[in-house]
């Protein structure tokens, strides 16, 4: 079995800020405005990559968030939310995924409260703060680096990582990762193989848990990642670049399973 593991914004799918060209596909509606879009020929991809392997979103957002994408394959029989603490199969939650998922962060519990509390007193802050499933802390700040620097100052590191996502702040339990999720989930699944693919910081632990790890060639900090990760050379779509990359493995797959030979993509 090929598990591929893949985020999704600025992976698989756009915001509407982001100019992908006209021959695009809505994927995202909120309060009634389309937010974001795949390119036709990644929704062509998807469909085809669906079919040759087990595809298994693995994003942070939320379950509210992530119940608004249609990838256009129906409803994944696999997907990870809330950055792997949440497991759904079938769109349902898996109960005892989330509770071995808490118990991994329950020592976490007072530095997520101690990251509220300081995120309450930020002046930087433009949003609501939001403990997710009590597995992070989530808000925004017009300063969003300044809010990184003061929690990381306050907060216990060697339990939390603390980051920024544009204007987006998140305090995590280093126990809670899409890596570690990756990990889970090719030991229940039983899978031979993962191909993982991510964009931003946020994934440098899916792609170095992953077999075979897929990035744009603007990852930031690319030093952070395994070295025989492939990267995007050339201009274009990565979510095209991504999917076909995964065809071309899942087409070298052997009918018993096994890999005819270690494909390299340059």
């Amino acid at each position: 079995m090929i598990i591929f593991n893949t985020d999704l914004d600025n992976t698989m799918i756009y915001s509407y800020k982001r100019d992908i060209g006209d021959d695009k596909l809505c994927a995202e509606i909120y309060q009634g405005r389309q937010v974001s879009f795949v390119t036709s020929r990644t929704a062509e991809l998807l469909k085809k990559v669906n079919g040759a392997v087990t595809l298994v979103p693995t994003t942070t957002r939320t379950l509210e968030q992530y119940v608004r994408i249609d990838l256009g394959i129906g409803t994944p029989k696999y997907a990870l939310v809330c950055n792997g603490g949440v497991l759904l199969i079938d769109g349902k939650e898996d109960e005892s995924w989330y509770a071995e998922s808490f118990e991994r962060v329950a020592n976490c519990q007072s530095e997520l409260a101690k990251a509220e509390k300081l995120l309450e007193r930020d002046e930087n802050r433009t949003f609501e703060i939001r403990n997710i499933s009590r597995l992070f802390v989530f808000t925004k700040s017009s300063k969003p680096d300044q809010s990184v620097k003061m929690l990381q100052n306050e907060l216990d590191v060697t339990k939390m990582d603390v980051f920024y996502n544009g204007v987006k702040v998140y305090a995590v339990p280093k126990a809670l990762s899409k890596g570690i999720a990756v990990e889970r989930l090719k030991k229940k699944l039983g899978g031979e193989l993962v191909i993982a693919a991510g964009d931003s910081e946020f994934d440098v632990p899916l792609l170095n848990a992953a077999d075979i790890a897929i990035a744009p060639k603007t990852f930031p900090e690319p030093e952070k990642l395994r070295p025989d990760t492939i990267f995007m050379s050339k201009d274009g779509i990565f979510s095209e670049f991504v999917l076909q990359t995964v065809l071309e493995y899942a087409g070298r797959q052997a009918p018993t399973g096994k890999f005819r030979c270690t494909l390299a993509v340059k």
